[in-house]
């Protein structure tokens, strides 16, 4: 990266953070996913159980749920590989009662919200309420100026590109936008927007300086 790239990756990571603070959230911006990884397990207890919101970013790029199950935190996550489908709905609806839930976020607004579209709702209800803590992870990439664009990153680039890692027959995996389809298999079924951290949750954010997730 340039240093012209550098500064403005900076500018806007340390502005964010800044906005997502005035609205409560715990944030802060590190500038490596290394940083991000050594932030978030100082963030979990080593007896802690942790619920796994199905992020690219968390679990693919930065290898996250492996490194707690590595050091003995009881990890729930419901897209392991082998579990039937009764089995990861389950999972689902442990991670409504852990002590740590991590995850990503489809976008991170400039005025500090977090804006987000899901599936089957166990995601974005586990960012809202029941876990006794929320971490957030996110990367540059996904700051936007307001929520009016974070709905267009996400029908632009978060959603095709989810339906095309889960292998979703979708409309938009063919033409690369949301169609705003009607099939069975779509993804996009509700849209949350967290204007201010919530009182029951401990919300931290961690915006770092290098493109991760969709």
């Amino acid at each position: 990266m340039n240093d012209f790239k550098a500064w403005h990756v900076d500018t806007l990571g340390a502005k964010a953070a800044e906005a997502l603070s005035k609205n409560n959230f715990k944030a802060s911006y590190v500038k490596t996913g290394k940083e991000a990884v050594d932030k978030v397990l100082s963030l979990i207890p080593a007896d802690a159980s942790v619920g796994i919101g199905g992020s690219w970013t968390t679990s693919a790029e930065l290898g996250l749920p492996a490194l707690l199950e590595g050091r003995g935190n009881t990890v729930l996550n419901h897209g392991k590989p082998g579990l039937s489908p009764e089995e990861s709905l389950a999972t689902r609806r442990q991670q409504l009662t852990c002590d740590v839930f991590l995850t990503g976020t489809n976008a991170v607004t400039l005025d500090g919200k977090l804006v987000n579209v899901d599936g089957s709702g166990n995601r974005v209800a586990a960012m809202i309420f029941g876990p006794k803590k929320v971490v957030v992870v996110a990367g540059v990439n996904k700051i936007v100026r307001d929520v009016d664009e974070a709905e267009r990153r996400i029908e632009l680039y978060a959603a095709p590109l989810n339906n095309k890692r889960l292998s979703r027959p979708n409309p938009c995996t063919t033409t690369g936008v949301c169609m705003d389809c009607q099939t069975p298999t779509r993804i996009c079924n509700v849209t949350t927007i967290l204007r201010k951290a919530l009182p029951a949750t401990e919300l931290h954010v961690i915006i770092v300086g290098e493109e991760l997730g969709f």
